[in-house]
């Protein structure tokens, strides 16, 4: 579980924020903080992997909070002038969303984090491919839109997984490496499918039941 600390001054907004990144599967609210004191006081406690960070706190501005984190950090922020979003990367931010947003916005980011550590976990040496998949999943932009009701980052994952495999996939194969449903992952490898993107064939095994089975079109 990836534990979240929520730091915003409003306690409105806060909660609001809060509920959002309940509703995604593999994180948990630990806190709420609405000074940088208190969250740096929260932070000194441990257990903190990742820290939705607002611009405008009360005592001190987040970006000068960000410079001493050693959790991973996104910006959550109505501040969206082009020296606010270059410090916040300089300092380590790993994405940044403006205000308002909705929660489908909110989980996008989440769920492209939850993929990036799960690719960076343990002391293992990555392979360049790796390292760049894992920059891909946090800030590529250039995929094609997801279709309504499918979530852009997801679409992203799916193809990504679909792309780098070599060989052709399941939607169980998909769905155990990324970590979602069967049925989530079966969504969007048709929805690849009929863009063309991604090639469908059936296989019969000795049950006779068909099974789909995706290759990227690419």
């Amino acid at each position: 579980m990836i534990r979240v600390l929520v730091v915003e001054d409003d306690f409105r907004v806060a909660k609001v924020h809060v509920g959002f990144t309940q509703r995604v599967d593999g994180f948990t609210v630990t806190g709420a903080a609405r000074t940088a004191a208190e969250a740096r006081s929260m932070l000194a406690a441990g257990g903190i992997d990742l820290v939705l960070l607002d611009t405008f706190l009360p005592d001190e501005s987040g970006l000068d909070l960000l410079r001493e984190l050693t959790a991973d950090a996104i910006m959550l922020t109505a501040a969206c002038d082009a020296a606010t979003v270059r410090t916040a990367y300089a300092r380590g931010a790993l994405n940044f969303l403006v205000k308002p947003f909705t929660a489908e916005q909110l989980a996008d980011r989440l769920v492209a984090y939850r993929h990036y550590r799960s690719v960076l976990s343990g002391d293992r040496t990555l392979s360049q491919d790796e390292i760049d998949r894992c920059w891909r999943v946090l800030h590529e932009g250039d995929r094609p839109a997801a279709p309504k009701g499918q979530s852009a980052v997801t679409l992203r994952l799916v193809s990504e997984a679909l792309r780098s495999a070599g060989t052709p996939r399941t939607a169980a194969d998909v769905a155990d490496e990324l970590g979602i449903s069967r049925a989530t992952a079966q969504r969007y490898l048709a929805a690849l499918a009929r863009d063309g993107a991604a090639e469908m064939r059936l296989r019969y095994g000795a049950t006779g039941r068909p099974e789909h089975r995706y290759r990227w079109a690419g």
